[in-house]
């Protein structure tokens, strides 16, 4: 069975002493934040709708009291409190908040027969969300002059066909993340993170792993040469998370290997 890479230890540790919360964070970009956050020497609550891949990351870590998992719908409010309360209670304080969770297929119907059901659910999910969590994080973040991190997508600044839903919730995302750095600063950072080609099959829980199906192409498209991985974006999350970014917040950060700023030509 294939296994997703260990936990990369830091050599400054910038997160040493801090606690992080990381939604959605049992598989794909939102584990291999949380194994970023482990690796810098932090400790992290993940929360999911999928208890068995929660399960399986405490498991498979094995760092002890230093990583939690608790249920989460990041689209339903008392349940965004009860995660943040168990945060508090299991670790005494919140340093980060990495708000991930979000539905990941971004095709949906064409305009003209996307159902207002299917706009509502990308929306309440990737943004509300957001903004649910960074709400009743944030006294605790304050209190610990802490940081918050949103991941949107490269789709917030172009598309393809069919995506009217996933881009809207991603680009009111970006807007959300200036908004709140300058109402929550100086004591929060708030920063923004876009994701573009992430190669995340082997970052599922274990029954779904698999080596991601890549091709010469898919590679040597990106100015990067490669596809990314979810360590890629954890890194850059431990940055805005630690101290080594204090002079950092309300920006959006695009890590997508320079496929944004390639020309292209039909």
């Amino acid at each position: 069975m294939t296994q997703p890479p260990a936990i990369e230890d830091y050599d400054a540790r910038p997160l040493d002493g801090r606690t992080v919360l990381v939604t959605g964070g049992a598989q794909g970009i939102g584990r291999g934040i949380a194994q970023a956050v482990l690796g810098a020497g932090g400790r992290v609550m993940i929360g999911d709708l999928d208890k068995e891949a929660g399960r399986a990351c405490l498991a498979e870590w094995n760092v002890g009291e230093r990583a939690a998992f608790a249920p989460l719908d990041v689209a339903r409010e008392a349940s965004v409190q009860r995660w943040v309360q168990t945060a508090l209670t299991r670790f005494g304080r919140i340093d980060g908040l990495v708000n991930n969770a979000g539905i990941a297929d971004p095709h949906r119907a064409p305009l003209a027969s996307l159902s207002l059901a299917d706009w509502n659910r990308y929306l309440s999910t990737n943004l509300t969300g957001t903004f649910l969590c960074s709400k009743h994080a944030l006294p605790a973040l304050a209190e610990a002059s802490g940081a918050i991190v949103n991941i949107a997508s490269t789709r917030a600044l172009q598309s393809e066909p069919d995506t009217e839903a996933y881009a809207a919730s991603k680009g009111g995302m970006l807007a959300f993340t200036h908004a709140l750095a300058v109402s929550a600063g100086p004591s929060v950072r708030v920063n923004a993170i876009l994701p573009g080609w992430i190669a995340v099959d082997a970052w599922k829980k274990p029954g779904e792993r698999h080596m991601p199906r890549l091709s010469r192409r898919d590679h040597a498209q990106h100015p990067a040469g490669r596809v990314g991985t979810p360590q890629d974006i954890g890194a850059l999350a431990v940055y805005l998370l630690s101290p080594l970014s204090a002079f950092v917040t309300g920006q959006r950060f695009v890590i997508d290997g320079g496929m944004t700023v390639k020309m292209q030509y039909a």
